[in-house]
Formats: C-alpha cells, sequence, structure tokens
C-alpha cells in the first residue's frame, strides 16, 4: 500500500480544504461540531440546508460513479474528502444511511427502475433513510427477523417491530428486512424491502438516551404498504442484500470518523494538562496508548481498503471490516473511560436540567459502540467461523 499522494492527489485535498474553509462561514460556521454520536438530534433541519448546500455544490456521494450522481474518485480521494471534511469540522451528516448503505446498495442489486428513482434524491439529499434491521428479539443475530411482509395485490403489507432505529422519526424511507415466505427459518425466505415511513400503519417512538438525545427509535409497522416492486434484489432471497449492504457499512468514511476521533483524544488530553490529572504516569501512558493505537487503526484500515479495492479482500466477509468495528469500537469505550478519571470528581455531575459535558457525553455514549452496528460477540464470531474455520457456535 502505497500513501504517497500524487500531485493530484494533494491538489484535490487543497480544493476540497479551500472549499470547506470559505464555505463553513457565516451562518453555517455555527453548525460546526454539532450532530456527532449521542448529538444526533443537534440541528437537525440546519444541517439537512447544509447537506443540501453540499449537494448544490456536488459534494455528496462523492464516491459514487459519475453516472448515478457522484464524481467517481478513486479510494484515496475518497480519503482525502472524508478526512478533510472531518478537520474542518464540518456538522455531521445527516444522508449517512442514504448515502453510504442504500444507495451503493441500490447499486448493486436494484433494477434500473429503482436506480432511477431512488438514487438521485439521495445525491440531491430529498430524501432521508433510516435502516430497519434490529428487532427487540433479532439485534446482533439478524437472522431471527419476525417481521412480515405478504403480497397483496400489486402491494407488500408489512406487520411487525423494529427497534433502535437510528433517525427514523426525520426519515422519509426506510429499507426493512422482512419476512415474505411462511414458514421459512433464519436466513431463508427474508426480503430487502424499501417502506415509505410517511404513512398510516407506521408508528415512530423515540428512544430517550442517558446521553439525552432520542435519535433511537421503536418503529412499529401494523398493515404498512409498500409497492410490490420495492424489493431490492429477488423476493426471498433478501439476506444476501442485507450482507451486501453490511459489506458497504465500514467504507471509506469511517476514516474521517479516525479524524474526529482523534479530535476527541486531543481535548481530553487538554482536560489532562489544564488539571494537572497529566502529571500522573499512569494516565500519561494511558494517554500515549490511545494515540499509538489510533495511529495503528488508521494504518490498518488504509490497508484494508485497499485490499478490498484490489480484490484481495471482502468487505462483507474477508474480515477486514469485523477486524475494524472490533478496533475503534473497544478504542473509544476506552478513551471515554480515561476521559472520565481524567475529569475526576466533576465528571460524576450534570449541569442544571442534566446537561452533559462533552466527556460525559462521550463516556455514555461509547459504551454501545461495542454493540450497535454488529456486537463485538457477532464480529468475533464471523471471524472465528468465515475467516479462520472453526466451528460454528452451538446454537440453543
Amino acid at each position: 500500500m502505497d500513501l504517497t499522494e500524487s500531485n493530484e492527489d494533494r491538489a484535490f485535498r487543497a480544493e476540497i480544504r479551500e472549499w470547506l474553509g470559505d464555505h463553513l462561514a457565516g451562518e453555517w460556521a455555527e453548525l460546526k461540531g454539532l450532530g456527532g454520536p449521542g448529538r444526533e438530534h443537534e440541528a437537525h433541519d440546519e444541517r439537512l440546508a447544509w447537506n443540501r448546500h453540499l449537494a448544490a455544490h456536488g459534494w455528496t456521494c462523492v464516491g459514487w460513479p459519475e453516472e448515478h450522481g457522484g464524481r467517481g474518485l478513486s479510494l484515496w480521494q475518497q480519503v482525502i474528502f472524508h478526512e478533510e471534511y472531518a478537520r474542518s469540522d464540518a456538522p455531521a451528516d445527516v444522508n449517512h444511511l442514504g448515502e453510504t448503505l442504500l444507495g451503493p446498495t441500490v447499486m448493486a442489486f436494484g433494477t434500473e427502475e429503482q436506480k432511477k428513482r431512488f438514487l438521485p434524491p439521495i445525491v440531491a439529499v430529498e430524501e432521508l433513510w433510516a435502516q430497519g434491521y434490529s428487532e427487540p428479539d433479532a439485534g446482533s443475530d439478524l437472522a431471527n427477523v419476525q417481521t412480515r411482509a405478504r403480497l397483496d395485490g400489486d402491494e407488500w403489507v408489512i406487520d411487525g417491530q423494529k427497534v433502535w432505529t437510528s433517525m427514523a422519526h426525520v426519515s422519509d424511507w426506510c429499507f426493512v428486512v422482512a419476512r415474505t415466505e411462511p414458514g421459512s427459518t433464519r436466513h431463508h425466505g427474508l426480503s430487502f424491502v424499501l417502506v415509505p415511513l410517511r404513512q398510516e400503519g407506521v408508528e415512530i417512538r423515540p428512544i430517550e438516551q442517558l446521553t439525552s438525545g432520542s435519535e433511537f427509535n421503536e418503529v412499529f409497522f401494523s398493515g404498512a404498504r409498500a409497492a410490490a416492486d420495492l424489493v431490492v434484489g429477488e423476493p426471498g432471497k433478501g439476506w444476501a442484500v442485507a450482507m451486501g449492504l453490511l459489506g458497504f457499512e465500514r467504507g471509506v468514511s469511517t476514516l474521517g470518523q479516525t479524524v474526529g476521533f482523534a479530535r476527541e483524544l486531543d481535548a481530553v488530553v487538554a482536560r489532562a494538562r489544564g488539571n494537572g490529572s497529566i502529571d500522573d504516569p499512569i494516565v500519561r501512558d494511558r494517554l500515549a496508548d490511545l494515540k499509538v493505537e489510533l495511529s495503528a487503526i488508521r494504518s490498518f484500515a488504509l490497508r484494508a481498503l485497499a485490499q478490498v479495492e484490489g480484490g484481495q479482500d471482502s468487505a462483507a466477509g474477508g474480515g477486514a471490516g469485523s477486524i475494524f468495528k472490533l478496533a475503534w469500537a473497544r478504542w473509544h469505550r476506552r478513551l471515554g473511560e480515561v476521559a472520565m478519571d481524567v475529569a475526576g470528581a466533576e465528571g460524576l455531575l450534570a449541569g442544571p436540567g442534566y446537561t452533559l459535558d462533552e466527556h460525559q457525553r462521550l463516556f455514555l455514549f461509547s459504551r454501545a459502540d461495542t454493540i450497535y452496528g454488529g456486537s463485538d460477540e457477532i464480529q468475533l464470531n464471523i471471524l472465528a467461523e468465515r475467516v479462520l474455520g472453526l466451528p460454528k457456535e452451538p446454537r440453543g
């Protein structure tokens, strides 16, 4: 893997850095730093307007092929874009699930009609998407899905419940894994259905978090409807589509995440210097370990992406995605723990009206890092069974 930037890459980095510097000014400057993990509720409408501003200037879906409205950037240029976006402290994206998950999935598995219908509104940030995977009894065990869809004339009728559905309360559509073949079990008989959320038969209940936000939701489908042609891939063959989508989940945009992590680490170090806890050799060593580990995580992610690009690994099943998820989730959780140790007794007190500071929020939200997006246990099972070829875990 050659990480040396070409003249073209350096020019592109300068271009996006200059553009962000010019445009994250005036009214947009007030959005800097908003909407990160545990803070997705912040300034949603304003961030949506910012995302549409990006779209108007061609800065959404930058890795998509040009024929689908993207810029067709190389892998390394996509890395540059996401790193510079994070370094500029630009507000968190509101279009993440559509741009990085649903869009690439429709390109890979969808019909031409589905591509024409759904890809342009994602590029323009005119329609927002939620992910309908997890259920009360099918969180990490996605094959245990119980939500059902039956064909009634030219429409699917959906009944069931999804949970931990990020940003469903502000989304227009949800891609839903539902059981469409009666009597089927596990990964058989599932379909990947695109369901409009703004209809009768859909009830969305926000779940209040310890971080005081409500970005997660319960979604109840009671006779909700979707057109018969809104299944991506073949009906009953949705498991392959669902797994294909998970391969896109840990793509190049996650490298921008490591830039955000570095900023969080710097803030913890600054607090340690400010309150004198940096003088504790144990605290100092833990902070140094975190810095070294983050550099290693970034290098691994770059190498893994290069291998996927070169066909040497599979984003869905080759192990790189699972290793990266395990690494960054555990790192971020440790950062939250160190942040609380640095804060000391001050970290135990919330402000008026349960106001959390940035390190309290970091600690509380990072508790979930090893669970969402595929729990540590699931990632370890993937590596053991699919990569190392070990016997499958017994099922009770």
